[in-house]
């Protein structure tokens, strides 16, 4: 609980990371929104905006890309010897990645609200239950929990916070743009759609989708679930023990 008071509060007194939460996703909804509206209408069930439509790949590309958020955090942590510090006290190595992660879900939580206020603003309106949006904020909180694990992975292994932005970027990029986060994967050449239909961002994402327009979840809601615990699953474990392994 305290390593999680530490890394909210450095969040809250850092007026850039705050401006990112705030402002970041607001300017790629009305951007992605702005420029691919005309052209991907055309291909969109008959009565699906593409505000609606982009509504669900917005919030998960910015918990996405707000995990890196936790790898800069950590190899901050490691470059500046504060956990040297942390090993002289009665605690665990485990607490620290864990406020960064929790941390971290505290800020894309932040984003998420801040984006559906302005997609409502925009025109956005969701046909889902209250039993819809509970579901809705279950899978995106286990998504951004497995990727801020992931993320606390490059934290860890990264020699500079130069190195986590672009590392991050690496795997951020092409696992968001190469999915139905932002088009319908029909237009894709057989490759690129092999690929976007069984990656995990793209799962989430019709998941969030379909709930959030009323629809039936189908076939996304286990998978999205279940890549999300296949990556903590993974990660964590991974996380901690290169975590122990360079701070000690």
């Amino acid at each position: 609980l305290i390593m999680i008071k530490r890394s909210s509060t450095h969040i809250i007194r850092n007026t850039d990371q705050l401006l990112g939460a705030f402002f970041q996703p607001i300017m790629f909804l009305v951007l992605f929104s702005a420029v691919f509206g005309g052209a991907v209408s055309l291909a969109l069930p008959e009565g699906v905006s593409y505000l609606s439509y982009l509504m669900a790949g917005i919030i998960v590309q910015t918990v996405a890309f707000g995990s890196t958020t936790t790898a800069i955090a950590i190899c901050n942590d490691l470059q500046k010897g504060i956990v040297d510090r942390f090993r002289s006290l009665p605690m665990s190595n485990l607490a620290v990645l864990n406020g960064h992660v929790i941390s971290d879900v505290f800020r894309n939580s932040i984003s998420t609200v801040v984006m559906l206020l302005a997609g409502l603003v925009m025109g956005f309106r969701s046909q889902a239950s209250f039993t819809d949006w509970l579901m809705i904020a279950g899978i995106l909180l286990l998504f951004t929990l497995a990727f801020s694990w992931l993320a606390a992975i490059i934290g860890v292994m990264a020699k500079s916070v130069e190195a986590v932005q672009w590392l991050t970027f690496i795997l951020v990029f092409p696992l968001t743009f190469a999915s139905t986060a932002f088009v319908p994967a029909e237009g894709m050449n057989t490759y690129l759609k092999a690929f976007a239909e069984n990656q995990p961002i793209t799962q989430v994402v019709e998941a969030v989708r379909a709930l959030m327009l009323g629809q039936p979840i189908g076939n996304y809601g286990w998978p999205a679930v279940g890549w999300s615990l296949l990556i903590l699953v993974i990660a964590v474990p991974t996380a901690t023990y290169l975590f122990n392994r360079k701070s000690n």
